[in-house]
């Protein structure tokens, strides 16, 4: 995003939004007069009107703040890292959700999808995947559809890819990140990247997550978990990807790969 002023990224947010100055105006219950002043620069949004407008629009948190800095105003959620002594609580949470979800696979990421951690089922995605993937910060899209990831083991990778695309796709529509529209671009170029996914099957729910993992082909459905009222950037860009067996194959596979 190249625009500044507190009243280009206020535009750029309706426009992403697909509202009309009428429209937000109805919605803050102020006039579009006073909206199309401060979308020109020729008043100042209040901190309060600023932060009204953000949850009118949706803005993500780390776009509010960016949007009070530019306004002259201080930032209003903080970005603690998850292993300060104030993410206690969240960061036993998460741990909790991992840990109980074994010996299905789980991890939590951010909101670039690096792996912030992770509990001991998700090694069975690991297995044959390049040391140099596995460098800090691990990114999980990169992680599944790199050709030295876990993309060859991936039975149903064009359906599977095209999935993972546009989530990605709706993430940037939602946040307008520069850092997930370079991700999407690297992962469009790896081979195959530009492949369409195909139709999905008419009984099929939700696209499931097909490999070939020890000679056992074996599928998984994924879940998402985010927290409902995130007060900060790192709680409100933090979720858990949880991996359920899709088939009784899958499930006794992973049963009995614990108690081996």
């Amino acid at each position: 995003m190249a625009t500044h002023t507190a009243g280009d990224l206020l535009r750029h947010w309706r426009v992403a939004r697909r509202l009309s100055q009428l429209e937000l105006a109805g919605r803050a219950e102020t006039s579009t007069r006073h909206l199309s002043f401060i979308e020109t620069g020729r008043a100042t949004p209040s901190r309060q009107m600023i932060l009204h407008l953000s949850d009118e629009l949706e803005i993500p948190l780390r776009e509010r703040n960016r949007m009070l800095l530019a306004a002259g105003y201080a930032p209003v959620y903080s970005e603690p890292a998850l292993d300060t002594p104030a993410m206690e609580s969240v960061r036993n949470a998460v741990r909790q959700i991992l840990t109980g979800h074994e010996p299905h696979p789980a991890l939590a990421v951010d909101s670039g999808w690096n792996m912030l951690d992770a509990n001991a089922g998700i090694a069975l995605f690991l297995e044959g995947v390049s040391p140099t993937l596995l460098t800090q910060p691990v990114n999980v899209l990169r992680l599944s559809l790199h050709p030295e990831g876990l993309a060859p083991r991936i039975l149903n990778l064009p359906e599977w890819r095209g999935h993972l695309f546009e989530r990605l796709e709706h993430q940037i529509d939602a946040t307008g990140a520069p850092d997930l529209i370079a991700l999407l671009k690297e992962l469009r170029g790896y081979p195959g990247g530009e492949e369409s996914p195909g139709l999905p099957a008419p009984d099929q729910a939700v696209v499931p997550l097909r490999v070939r993992l020890n000679g056992h082909d074996l599928a998984f459905i994924s879940v998402t978990t985010v927290f409902g009222t995130p007060m900060n950037v790192t709680v409100a860009e933090l979720a858990i990807e949880a991996f359920f067996p899709a088939d009784p194959v899958t499930a006794m596979f992973l049963r009995d790969r614990v108690s081996a």
